[in-house]
């Protein structure tokens, strides 16, 4: 361990107290143990960084343990010293590589959740004996998990390899002496962002390997900075992106470039969410129907506030299938980070925000999943959940009541 960072051995350590505090084989905790010891094992000799949902998980079972009030102190500790060590983790040479393999490896990880989940959903309809029912509830409740983790792993992974290429991207130098008219801007490579969804095993993957950092960037110098985009800065010099990530997507398609088309998709969901309706138009009309499906999955996975922005544009322009889409997909997250996004758009005074992420979440996951999110922030969050899942239907509100009541929570 002697080789690795300091902030992984600084995390490595916390997260050893961390569990000296629990009982390890009860909770998240033990289904941890018992799911992947040598994952555990990998992570606490720092060999490995765990997913930000393990140690979610892990902190709920710290507020079973000790109570939500520690817990909540925990979660600032927690976060911050997780974020330093895999921005360590992910600078080691090779790393951006490696990225993009375990966001392949996520996405299939995520797609077998819901072929598993769909087969489950079919045996319960043709299931007669009621132990068959309970073991196939049972089942369907642990795909669900599986694929939340999956979803939830694609995000951080996606998250990791932008803040990658944010630090390799190189700064503008300007000596003064540069000859004008001949200066172009360096733009990220599109293969830095890869692959649709998700697909980490359901559990700590003991292979979470050694991460992003290619050599040193030199940068060219410009006398005059330009404003970045993905396919050529100012606006007005080089051609409309719509039109151009169109054309390209065609080329690279037709080449049989898929890996490199992918890239093209993932960086044009990071756009202005006014951008993208027109974006789908002229998909659909170049016959890249399929491309924008593809899209709408990369957008599932943006920060809460901007996934409700483009679900505004594309409800705005009539494309509300689209809309409805994009928000099912965008909430296929675990109950804890909907609810901490939640909280973070109520502290930001985004509350149509919060109040149009929470009504889709009501929508679409069990009342069960619902009542999870209270787990974050009880006090603040029952009664937002309550008034909304009335807003939806009296019959939502009242299975939340019950849910929350099982949890716990005094409704």
């Amino acid at each position: 361990m002697g080789q690795l960072p300091v902030q992984v051995r600084e995390f490595a350590r916390y997260l050893s107290e961390l569990l000296g505090r629990l009982d390890q084989s009860a909770g998240w905790c033990g289904v941890f143990w018992q799911r992947d010891p040598d994952g555990m094992r990998a992570c606490l000799e720092g060999a490995e960084v765990p997913p930000w949902d393990v140690v979610q998980a892990l902190l709920h079972d710290l507020a079973a343990d000790r109570g939500i009030p520690e817990a909540e102190r925990e979660t600032d500790t927690a976060r911050m010293l997780h974020r330093a060590s895999v921005a360590a983790y992910d600078a080691r040479p090779g790393g951006r590589e490696l990225l993009g393999d375990r966001l392949d490896m996520m996405l299939t990880e995520q797609r077998i959740a819901l072929e598993r989940q769909a087969d489950l959903t079919r045996q319960l309809g043709t299931a007669v004996d009621q132990d068959d029912i309970d073991r196939i509830n049972l089942d369907l409740a642990w795909v669900r998990d599986d694929h939340d983790r999956a979803t939830a792993r694609c995000a951080e992974i996606r998250e990791r390899m932008d803040r990658l290429a944010d630090a390799e991207r190189p700064s503008w130098v300007d000596l003064g002496t540069a000859p004008s008219g001949d200066g172009f801007g360096v733009f990220p490579d599109a293969s830095a962002r890869r692959g649709p969804g998700a697909g980490l095993h359901p559990h700590p993957d003991p292979d979470l390997g050694p991460f992003p950092g290619d050599g040193p960037h030199v940068p060219r110098q410009d006398p005059a900075p330009a404003a970045e985009t993905l396919y050529g800065a100012e606006p007005g010099i080089e051609p409309e992106p719509v039109s151009d990530a169109v054309r390209e997507l065609i080329k690279l398609r037709g080449e049989g470039r898929s890996g490199e088309a992918h890239g093209v998709l993932v960086e044009a969901a990071g756009w202005p969410a006014d951008r993208l309706p027109a974006f789908a138009a002229e998909l659909h009309r170049a016959g890249l129907a399929a491309d924008w499906a593809t899209l709408l999955w990369e957008a599932a996975s943006l920060p809460p506030d901007r996934l409700v922005a483009l679900a505004d544009a594309l409800a705005g322009t009539g494309r509300a299938d689209d809309c409805r889409k994009l928000l099912r997909q965008g909430v296929a997250r675990p109950a804890p980070e909907i609810a901490e996004a939640i909280v973070a758009l109520l502290d930001a005074d985004r509350e149509r925000e919060a109040r149009a992420l929470l009504d889709s979440y009501l929508r679409v996951r069990t009342p069960e999943d619902v009542a999870r999110c209270a787990h974050t922030n009880p006090h603040r969050l029952i009664p937002l959940l309550l008034e909304a899942a009335r807003g939806v239907s009296e019959e939502h509100h009242w299975d939340l009541v019950h849910a929350l009541r099982v949890a716990g929570f005094s409704a």
